[in-house]
């Protein structure tokens, strides 16, 4: 059994800590394999992969896409070619579409009498503009005690500030990690598991299940094991750490048994 964690977000998205300071969580933690995998950006790749090769951690370029299909529903690539011109026009397409989505957020809530600006909001986002910058808003205006408060107030379905989500279906979030040669895993699978399709995401290329999450418990694991048997996925681990101040997990690091490890790590850096 290792520790590793290919699911973390640093202030490029939604996470509250720089790429550095994530990766000396997860050093701190005694993680052995480490990914940053930021909402719909590789921006701040390079910096955790210095970082990384200074420290000796094993490292993989990593990225989170959401799709339109459900509000988790997303996945995460691995071992992408951030420089491929393709992969990142379709990253910019997916920001530009959280960006609309969050105008007409903002413009809900101020119909609904919230006193909130775009102003309020895009302040708090170097990079990659989302939902949590909004409850941070709103957080930072005593309207919530936390980030997911706020989304239990405002941000959810039958909610005042509710916006459906936006982008591309899951076949095409799978389809634009392979054509940039990356290996394509579901992300927390238990949040989305009212639209599963595994057998047209197979088809599509995924490659694996992210199985091992904090927020699984052991019943919802064996399933997802079995699943993964049946179509012969990667089984893969990620806390989806936002940092300190992120209000959910506060340090990096998921154990993966072995044998998955094993065949996790030779995917990840066979030559």
């Amino acid at each position: 059994m290792a520790t590793i964690d290919l699911h973390t977000h640093s202030d490029f998205s939604d996470g509250t800590s720089s790429p550095e300071e994530v990766v000396h969580a997860a050093l701190k933690a005694g993680v052995k394999i480490f990914a940053l995998a930021d909402h719909d950006t590789t921006e701040g790749v390079a910096r955790a992969r210095t970082l990384c090769a200074e420290k000796g951690l094993l490292f993989t370029t990593g990225v989170e896409i959401s799709t339109r299909e459900h509000d988790q529903l997303h996945f995460t690539g691995y071992n992408l070619d951030i420089k491929n011109a393709g992969f990142q026009a379709f990253l910019t397409k997916n920001r530009e579409n959280r960006l609309n989505r969050i105008r007409q957020i903002i413009a809900n809530l101020q119909q609904a009498g919230i006193e909130i600006t775009e102003q309020d909001v895009f302040e708090r986002a170097s990079n990659v503009v989302s939902r949590a910058h909004v409850a941070d808003a709103l957080r930072a205006k005593g309207l919530a005690t936390s980030r997911q408060d706020a989304f239990r107030q405002f941000l959810v379905p039958g909610k005042a500030g509710y916006v459906p989500a936006a982008g591309v279906t899951a076949i095409e979030a799978i389809q634009h990690i392979k054509q940039a040669g990356g290996i394509a895993v579901i992300a927390h699978p238990g949040i989305s598991s009212s639209v599963w399709n595994f057998p047209a995401w197979k088809e599509a290329g995924l490659d694996g299940i992210e199985i091992f999450y904090p927020a699984h418990s052991y019943t919802l694991k064996q399933e997802l094991l079995a699943i993964a048997r049946k179509y012969d996925f990667l089984c893969t681990a990620g806390s989806d750490y936002h940092g300190p101040k992120g209000g959910r997990i506060t340090t990096p690091g998921i154990n993966l048994p072995e044998p998955y490890y094993s065949r996790l790590y030779s995917k990840l850096f066979s030559v």
